[in-house]
């Protein structure tokens, strides 16, 4: 089963989760060294405060929140259930879910930031690191874009699907900035302990989807 490539992924997700635990070390105990990178992204993201971008991440923002995240999560788990893909469908709850979900809400307890003191345009409660929004974005966005890989033939569907999605991926993370609600290192610590989960949950999905497929469990 390709156990080198998997090995990559593995490498893949040590790295990004490495990179994390040296992010969150140092908002825990050395957050206001972290200004070189937070306040001149944030002051790009928010240079131009209008009322047209902001509804715009407004609405972008609403893509990575909790009730349209489980929706959508619900909804995708239904249809690839419904097309016999039931391993496609538990991966994609563990990820977007159980880890995205209640994972990075206790996860948010070990780091305990505070949100930026700055004018937050939408409503928000809990800590700041890492952000929800940026890991569960991640995580939904990122493993409809790995099944879109598997699953879609048609290759011009297929990369347009997952440019978009990913795209989207990054729209959320900046929203979040934009709206005052995060340092842009809340996101990047979002992106990467759910990158680091996906990479690593991959193989073990892989592996579970070929032995499922044999024994004609599922298509």
């Amino acid at each position: 089963m390709h156990s080198s490539k998997y090995n990559n992924w593995y490498f893949a997700s040590s790295c990004c989760l490495v990179f994390f635990m040296i992010l969150g070390y140092t908002v825990k105990f050395y957050e206001k060294s972290l200004s070189f990178i937070d306040v001149p992204l944030t002051a790009l993201i928010r240079s131009t405060l209008t009322s047209s971008s902001t509804q715009f991440y407004t609405l972008i923002t609403q893509f990575g929140s909790v009730l349209p995240l489980s929706l959508l999560t619900l909804l995708s788990s239904i249809l690839l259930l419904y097309n016999k893909r039931r391993i496609e469908s538990i991966w994609l709850i563990i990820n977007a879910a159980l880890v995205a979900g209640l994972g990075n809400y206790a996860i948010k307890y070990i780091f305990m930031r505070p949100r930026p003191d700055l004018e937050q345009l939408t409503p928000v409660t809990h800590y700041s690191f890492p952000s929800g929004h940026a890991m569960g974005s991640l995580l939904f966005y990122g493993t409809m874009i790995v099944l879109t890989q598997l699953l879609i033939k048609n290759k011009p569907i297929k990369y347009t699907i997952q440019l978009f999605l990913g795209l989207l991926i990054l729209l959320i993370g900046i929203s979040r900035v934009y709206l005052g609600v995060h340092f842009p290192t809340d996101i990047i610590g979002g992106y990467l302990l759910g990158l680091a989960w996906l990479l690593a949950s991959y193989p073990f999905f892989q592996k579970k989807r070929f032995i499922w497929r044999f024994k004609s469990k599922q298509h």
